[in-house]
């Protein structure tokens, strides 16, 4: 069993594979919280003031442009983090985060969490890894939005959001998922239907439910192999 599929059981991935004495260093300073569907995290060019370790749902991250549209270039689950530029110096980002489908986390004070990777030792490591990953999700998905379909899109998507829930059912709009695909909603729609015929998904209002997930992995384009095998790597050695 991989790490990643470790933390479907034990939680977050990055707070699961820390070792006792530094988990016991950031449990005391860390809060419960909770996403609801398009709750806003960080707005664009903001203050980043806390960092979340999510434990369910799923995260995106959108660039937004001046016209008011965005679109996704990338996603977190229970497998990793959000707000890591203040670990590097940075105060705020150029993108939006937003809580795509519902999930409870744990906050911590970005300044709390930089004393703690400044300290070195395994949280400064896997830290850095899971920025990699998430370095290579960002381009692996630029690369999917200019050369894939529709069709293999959804797919990927559909595949990166079951793997960070718990369950089968997600709950999504088609609006939401064509913001997210950066396509329109009557394309996306059509390609949910396909889908559906197939077998591979049930599309009821507000709610998409994966019913064959090998063929949605035959559907998808080689983007969701390279992001799954990044999720696959071990954080500590």
């Amino acid at each position: 069993m991989s790490e990643f599929e470790k933390s479907q059981s034990l939680g977050n991935r990055i707070l699961a594979a820390l070792p006792r004495e530094e988990y016991e260093r950031l449990a005391p300073r860390m809060q419960p919280c909770a996403f609801e569907q398009g709750d806003s995290i960080y707005e664009p060019n903001e203050p980043i003031e806390h960092a979340y370790f999510p434990l369910g749902g799923m995260v995106s991250v959108l660039t937004p442009m001046q016209d008011g549209s965005s679109v996704e270039v990338g996603v977190v689950g229970r497998e990793g983090f959000l707000g890591f530029p203040p670990l590097i110096g940075i105060e705020s980002a150029p993108t939006n985060t937003m809580s795509q489908i519902p999930g409870p986390a744990l906050k911590i004070e970005a300044g709390v969490l930089k004393q703690e990777f400044d300290r070195g030792g395994t949280l400064q490591l896997i830290l850095n890894r899971y920025i990699h990953a998430q370095v290579t999700q960002l381009s692996q998905v630029a690369a999917c939005n200019r050369l894939h379909d529709v069709n293999e899109r959804l797919a990927r998507w559909l595949l990166l959001a079951h793997d960070r829930v718990e369950e089968d059912r997600l709950q999504l709009t088609h609006e939401f998922l064509s913001q997210m695909l950066g396509a329109n909603r009557a394309t996306v729609s059509l390609t949910a239907g396909v889908f559906q015929q197939a077998g591979l998904i049930r599309y009821t209002r507000g709610m998409v439910t994966v019913l064959n997930r090998v063929g949605l992995e035959t559907a998808a384009c080689e983007c969701y192999g390279v992001m799954r095998a990044e999720l696959d790597r071990p954080l500590v050695a």
